[in-house]
């Protein structure tokens, strides 16, 4: 897909000027915490994954107390972030594998993390970008609508938008991109009622909200 430069920089420099400073919302104190909070917040806000986490690490801080916690408990603490069944068995499944074959640490590369359970490639650059400050292009629901509406992809595929993204965007502005995207889907650019009256792209905007 050719788009003009232009059209790009204008986007990336819309967004900065809107969306200075980014970091994402989920609440942590390590790269673990960070890793099981985003296995969390699949289908539920960052709020509630902030409110359930303060719980959960409170009793679980790290990879060893979480592996030997009972399921039943994991599931009790995470049952309002929903699917807390396949969550929580993840999620102890995920702390076991961390402890025993990684020596309790999160692995920092994209292809030991894709293979822990519950971790796909959305949640494995969430952590290499928020966690090790790897440059990444975290593509959720936010990143894949905005792309779209803004005429950056055609795919609905998250991992062809992410490689699609990262041929057409500045390296150094990945991180960012992302977050700023997600800021931007929240405050204007909704699924179901965009805010296209007060958008800031709208001029540059091919579908004016509707793709």
């Amino acid at each position: 897909m050719k788009l003009s430069a232009l059209k790009i920089k204008t986007i990336l420099e819309v967004l900065r000027d809107r969306y200075p400073v980014v970091k994402t919302q989920l609440e942590h104190e390590t790269p673990f915490q960070l890793l099981i909070a985003t296995i969390m917040s699949a289908q539920c806000t960052d709020n509630q994954v902030n409110k359930v986490c303060k719980i959960l690490f409170e009793k679980y801080p790290d990879p060893e107390g979480l592996s030997q916690a009972p399921l039943t408990q994991i599931k009790q603490i995470i049952y309002s972030t929903g699917f807390y069944n396949n969550k929580a068995k993840n999620i102890k499944a995920c702390a076991h594998a961390i402890l025993n074959k990684h020596q309790a640490k999160v692995p920092e590369d994209m292809g030991r993390l894709i293979k822990l359970p519950g971790v796909g490639r959305k949640t494995a650059n969430v952590v290499l970008s928020a966690a090790f400050g790897h440059k990444t292009i975290v593509v959720d629901t936010h990143v894949l609508r905005i792309s779209r509406r803004l005429g950056l992809t055609k795919s609905h595929d998250p991992v062809k938008i992410e490689y699609e993204l990262m041929e057409i965007i500045p390296k150094r502005s990945w991180n960012d991109l992302s977050l700023q995207f997600i800021y931007f889907g929240r405050e204007i650019c909704d699924a179901k009622k965009p805010l296209c009256e007060n958008c800031p792209l709208f001029k540059i905007c091919p579908t004016k909200g509707k793709g």
